[in-house]
């Protein structure tokens, strides 16, 4: 079997692995190169493994990004995130991923896209094209090349890496996204009323991506689970994916509950909060509530995520600092400063910048710290098979 060859960088970005191109390495034709990106991550895979490919069989790990000059003239590049499912032909671009954005900069300077400092921080503006959102970020360089290695120690990855600062503008997205407005119902929490699962109140939001907020409790949990103690239950997962489909309904982002799930998997986003409290963290360390704001879990691709989501945390961050919401009532000090929260793999401080103008909250920025490095570079390989079908 002959196979054609496509090149294509394979980088981690905070918690998350993806497969990044520039968009003239792949064929121009739509259908073709999603089959094509598919095929180059190992899906669909009914064994779940995505052995045939590049995925980790995660939805942390099967993840594509499509990077390209910008034409805006306030953006450097443009960035596109699939989310690519394990086990279905399916990649929904509806999102972006906040973790794999802290690999965009380092793509775009390592691939000759942007002209940069010799020493200190590049500034690279990345438009997040899934979303119509202002993504900046801040990527160290010494010599002319950009730092990879370094002492940022992110909870959720084994060994430390530079340091990247991100700041998601206007991540409520007023501009160019879909369902624009910060609370797409006008509330900063509502009542939902879930068949077999009964009324649930949520707060959903615009912030990074669309997602939704719900107490620990309304899923019969605590707040300090980990992985194994949720992934495991698939009653509990059932009920997780109909409140998520649901509140995508009433959040204008699907026409039914059943749409939600077969066609739009990655967003919103369903995480689920608590008062913060003691846990053991995946890697066995003791996370003890001083020093914490609160307890967040996230759901990703209908399994609890291993750490946290990029944009969960922006999210997070955002709905603290706005009077009303599920988390406010957690945080009530988050105006002004940053705030800490546990997650499985362990901690992470965000915070948002935010103001009350004529009686509407209004959130100029978030900002978080990730880090990123390229593992591989090269060319990745797909059968002739998947060009010709």
């Amino acid at each position: 079997m002959s196979q054609q060859s496509f090149k294509a960088v394979y980088m981690r970005g905070g918690t998350s692995k993806g497969v990044f191109f520039q968009p003239d390495w792949l064929p121009a034709d739509p259908a073709l190169r999603e089959r094509v990106l598919l095929r180059v991550v190992g899906s669909p895979d009914p064994y779940g493994q995505q052995i045939d490919g590049m995925g980790g069989a995660t939805s942390s790990t099967s993840k594509v990004v499509l990077v390209s000059p910008s034409d805006r003239e306030d953006c450097d590049v443009d960035y596109r995130f699939g989310q690519v499912a394990i086990d279905r032909p399916v990649i929904d671009w509806s999102g972006n991923c906040g973790n794999l954005t802290s690999a965009v900069g380092l793509f775009a300077i390592t691939q000759g896209l942007i002209d940069t400092p010799r020493d200190g921080k590049a500034t690279v503006r990345i438009w997040q094209a899934n979303i119509g959102a202002k993504i900046v970020a801040h990527v160290p360089m010494k010599d002319g090349v950009p730092l990879e290695d370094g002492d940022f120690q992110l909870d959720g990855v084994s060994f430390p890496a530079a340091e990247v600062e991100l700041e998601f503008i206007d991540p409520s997205g007023d501009g160019d996204a879909e369902g624009a407005s910060m609370f797409p119902t006008g509330n900063p929490i509502d009542v939902l009323d879930i068949p077999g699962v009964g009324e649930i109140q949520a707060t959903m939001i615009n912030a990074g991506n669309p997602a939704i907020f719900i107490g620990a409790h309304a899923l019969g949990l605590v707040g300090n689970e980990l992985q194994a103690q949720v992934n495991g239950n698939s009653e509990l997962l059932s009920r997780a994916e109909a409140i998520r489909a649901h509140a995508a309904v009433r959040m204008g982002l699907a026409s039914t509950p059943e749409q939600a799930t077969a066609e739009r998997p990655h967003t919103p986003k369903l995480s689920f909060v608590a008062p913060a409290s003691a846990y053991i963290a995946s890697n066995g360390e003791h996370i003890a509530p001083e020093g914490l704001d609160l307890n967040a879990r996230i759901f990703s691709m209908g399994k609890l995520h291993h750490a946290m989501t990029g944009t969960g945390a922006v999210a997070i961050a955002v709905a603290s600092v706005i009077p009303g919401t599920v988390l406010s009532g957690l945080v009530p000090t988050a105006a002004g400063r940053q705030i800490r929260f546990g997650h499985p793999s362990g901690t992470l401080a965000v915070g948002a910048e935010a103001q009350e103008v004529q009686g509407a909250w209004k959130v100029s920025k978030a900002i978080m710290s990730r880090s990123a490095r390229r593992i591989m570079s090269g060319e990745v390989h797909v059968p002739d098979s998947v060009l010709s079908n």
